[in-house]
């Protein structure tokens, strides 16, 4: 079984089908931002931009059949998780409870439910702004899972404030920025360098492989490889 075959690379295609070639736990940490099925006019607007102004290439997924594409991609993520592993997937509110489900069914542990809290949501005059998204942190195996709670700061770390900077790093809400980047055309989504770096960090150790079925912009794989990860997306 060639292992090495699916260190650095990237594939273009079908992730549930490409997911599907790849060895049982092969995959030490697995962070990914699937389709959220709100219904996205990529091809429009991207908070105020025109469609001329938005790379293409973004799919969304019908309401009525997200549950069963959650179930299909998570069934194979799942399957080339190793125990050590965790899982990070981002999710917005509305098909929330689909994700949710496909976790049970799939039999993973829920370590912590996180928000990423950013610095704008789209302008509404009938409703609350939405400016998080949630990220459900996952195992499969509990007690060989892989936590480095110091990476990023010493134990006896002190914020500006005389706090404990550890304790505040780790805290369940996450206040990150989205990311400003030069160019007109922009893509529908993208996840900062900062999250991605603090998630390899805490669940991951330089040389392990980490996988994105849903690629996007590519920036899980671009900060993976600065951070001296091996990756497969």
């Amino acid at each position: 079984m060639k292992h090495f075959e699916y260190f650095d690379t990237i594939k273009q295609g079908d992730c549930i089908a490409l997911m599907s070639e790849m060895p049982p736990e092969c995959v030490d940490l697995i962070i990914t931002d699937p389709p959220f099925a709100i219904d996205f006019k990529a091809t429009r607007h991207n908070y105020n931009r025109k469609g001329s102004r938005v790379l293409q290439g973004y799919n969304e997924i019908e309401g009525s059949d997200y549950l069963t594409f959650t179930l299909d991609w998570l069934s194979e993520a799942t399957r080339v998780l190793k125990d050590s592993g965790s899982m990070y997937i981002f999710s917005g509110w509305n098909y929330l409870k689909d994700l949710l489900i496909a976790i049970d069914e799939c039999k993973l542990i829920t370590v912590n439910h996180l928000i990423w809290k950013y610095q704008f949501g789209v302008v509404t005059k009938r409703k609350y702004v939405t400016s998080h998204y949630h990220c459900l942190f996952l195992c499969k195996n509990e007690k060989k899972r892989q936590f480095y709670p110091y990476r990023r700061f010493d134990k006896e770390a002190k914020t500006e404030n005389g706090g404990s900077a550890h304790y505040k790093d780790k805290e369940d809400v996450w206040e990150i920025n989205r990311e400003y980047w030069q160019g007109a055309v922009k893509t529908p989504t993208k996840l900062p360098a900062e999250l991605i770096e603090k998630i390899l960090d805490y669940s991951s150790q330089k040389g392990d492989v980490v996988l994105d079925p849903f690629l996007g912009s590519g920036q899980v794989a671009v900060v993976s490889k600065m951070k001296g990860r091996q990756y497969r997306f």
